[in-house]
């Protein structure tokens, strides 16, 4: 997937890191949030692009740790990186909202059910909202955090608060 390649060679642009070391950074930034990436998908991905050509591992020892692999950019993966970038900036933009399954069946629940899921949702919802709200807050004013990381979180947090809203209408009509 595209995305998860964009993703992981925007690290390796940055710094050289391993697997693992990408995986907790896709964890503290909380992408996986607003990108489908799993810790799976990571190890795969990496292999996938040392065959491609993209980055390069070396082997490094810390200590008494065993030897880990740790990645960096190549220039071929320097250009990916940047064709990917415009690619990916220049595709139409979709939003996909697993809840919507839901939405478009509702009119197949009896009144209570379909209360019930949409009850559902305004709750994960909630939730979202308030464990976005947390995060920002806990990274607003961290200076390792990029302004873009703090950017997303606010377009999280927006796009929960236009849902949280829209359920709320939805909710008048059934």
């Amino acid at each position: 997937m595209a995305t998860i390649d964009l993703i992981v060679l925007g690290m390796l642009r940055k710094e050289a890191l391993s697997a693992y070391d990408i995986q907790k950074q896709v964890e503290y930034q909380n992408i996986s949030r607003w990108v489908k990436i799993s810790t799976p998908s990571i190890y795969k991905k990496v292999i996938k692009l040392e065959e491609k050509g993209y980055i390069k591992s070396n082997a490094v020892r810390e200590g008494k740790m065993a030897e880990k692999a740790v990645y960096s950019l190549t220039s071929a993966g320097e250009r990916e990186f940047e064709k990917l970038m415009s690619e990916i900036a220049c595709k139409p933009i979709n939003i996909f909202l697993d809840f919507n399954a839901v939405i478009v069946n509702l009119d197949s629940l009896t009144p209570a059910d379909q209360k019930q899921c949409l009850d559902n949702i305004e709750a994960n919802i909630k939730n979202l909202k308030g464990d976005l709200e947390e995060n920002m807050a806990l990274k607003e004013n961290l200076p390792e955090i990029p302004e873009t990381g703090k950017a997303v979180l606010r377009q999280q947090f927006m796009l929960a608060e236009a849902i949280e809203g829209w359920i709320a209408a939805l909710k008048e009509h059934f």
